[in-house]
């Protein structure tokens, strides 16, 4: 589910939304889930100072916390 959020999520996002590839690695306790974007989408899933990548970063803790487990969000260059 929160592989499918940050997805939908970084879609809507980007200029490139077919080149939008998210994985996740599923630890005991934590999962992290890996954002990819086109090289010029990068910015935009960034945002000016982080902020658009910190929103999302919130939106995955909230709704991981709901879950019971620990997601954190990797944007891979």
């Amino acid at each position: 589910m929160m592989k499918e959020l940050i997805e939908y999520i970084a879609k809507a996002l980007v200029d490139h939304p077919d080149e939008v590839e998210v994985t996740e690695v599923e630890g005991e306790k934590t999962s992290v889930i890996e954002l990819k974007v086109a090289k010029e989408d990068l910015g935009k899933v960034i945002g000016k100072q982080g902020r658009t990548a910190r929103a999302m970063r919130t939106i995955l803790s909230a709704a991981s916390t709901k879950m019971k487990k620990r997601a954190v969000l990797e944007i891979i260059e």
